[in-house]
């Protein structure tokens, strides 16, 4: 699974907009129905809220599976979604869904990427999970390339003068990751305190004191940079007095909040910020437009994981039949050669 981008529309049978636990499984009974399809969503990694928020703490009511973290979980459903090869957009948000003449969907991103999608399945969660912007003077000014939030990668830290900002254990992780390959890394928070794990907190004291971070305890006011490449991140300590360090990269990990955005301007049908849906299909009001997950309002719903999978085998049945013209056979994993062809295993009498 990688991103892609091109000039010319991708041509695709399915979009998943959401790449949460929903979304992945989507994928997964998509590609048992021999569907195959795209993925938009706006972190620049899989696994949405599960994987943002409560990634390392333990999740206990997914069948079959006693406790795994959120982390483990997505991590799962990555492999069992393998065989789909589906296709990731990462980092963009779907900013408009337009209905075609020939009755398919035309989705527009935030990055310029265009999807022809004969369905379209809205795993969004409660909203597009979205990195809190650094809003301080000279943030516009800069050229791409330099200002990174919640990076899945530094490699663009290697052999660069580094600033992390951010007090939370993504922000502390990113500093260790940073000073790896960095020549100089710092961490920059408004107070000396930092939320991680403590064997995250045991490292960045050991390269604390040797020198291989330098943590830096106040607030950024104001970015400068020369003819948009940066050049310094000015910030104030505690007694207002304002200081300059070098920089050529700057992370910014301040957290991320759920937005709705634009699903709310696709004319589908609402309630209290939730899309309505038929629950024995997923099907919402517009013809080959589901949506699955906590993004979803029917009566009797509950906001879990598991009943978002149950949802995603719902929709994916449904859009079988709404795709091909036909009601799907049931098969199954156990016995089905064409599924164990899907899946890329050995049937077992064979």
């Amino acid at each position: 699974m990688h991103d892609a981008t091109d000039k010319h529309p991708i041509e695709t049978d399915a979009l998943v907009i959401g790449a949460g636990p929903a979304g992945l499984f989507q994928v997964f009974q998509l590609g048992l129905q021999g569907i195959r399809c795209h993925v938009v969503d706006a972190l620049p990694h899989v696994g949405g809220q599960c994987a943002q928020l409560y990634g390392d703490k333990p999740i206990y009511d997914i069948p079959g599976i006693p406790v795994c973290t959120g982390h483990e979980l997505v991590g799962m459903l990555q492999r069992q979604i393998a065989p789909m090869e589906a296709r990731l957009h990462l980092s963009q948000q779907v900013a408009r869904l337009l209905r075609l003449d020939d009755g398919r969907w035309q989705a527009e991103t935030t990055e310029g990427l265009r999807l022809h999608a004969r369905s379209v399945f809205i795993a969004a969660g409660v909203g597009a999970f979205v990195p809190k912007a650094l809003k301080v003077p000279g943030v516009e000014s800069l050229l791409p390339g330099q200002l990174h939030y919640h990076p899945a990668s530094l490699e663009m830290a290697r052999g660069k003068t580094v600033i992390v900002h951010g007090g939370d254990e993504e922000a502390v992780a990113a500093a260790l990751a940073a000073a790896d390959l960095a020549q100089t890394t710092c961490l920059l928070h408004r107070r000396d305190a930092f939320q991680a794990s403590p064997l995250l907190l045991e490292r960045l004291r050991a390269l604390r004191d040797s020198g291989a971070i330098h943590v830096v305890i106040g607030q950024i006011t104001q970015l400068q940079s020369d003819a948009g490449r940066l050049r310094a991140v000015q910030w104030m300590d505690g007694e207002g007095l304002e200081h300059e360090l070098a920089a050529q990269q700057l992370v910014v990990c301040l957290g991320i909040s759920p937005r709705l955005g634009p699903v709310a301007e696709w004319g589908l049908a609402m309630e209290r910020k939730q899309l309505q849906v038929d629950p024995a299909t997923l099907a919402t009001d517009a013809p080959g437009i589901y949506a699955v997950g906590d993004i979803v309002t029917y009566p009797g719903k509950r906001k879990l994981i598991l009943c978002g999978f149950h949802e995603a085998t719902m929709a994916a049945f449904a859009a079988a039949e709404y795709l091909q013209g036909e009601k799907p056979l049931l098969q199954y994993t156990t016995t089905s050669a064409r599924l164990h062809a899907i899946l890329g295993v050995s049937h077992p009498d064979t």
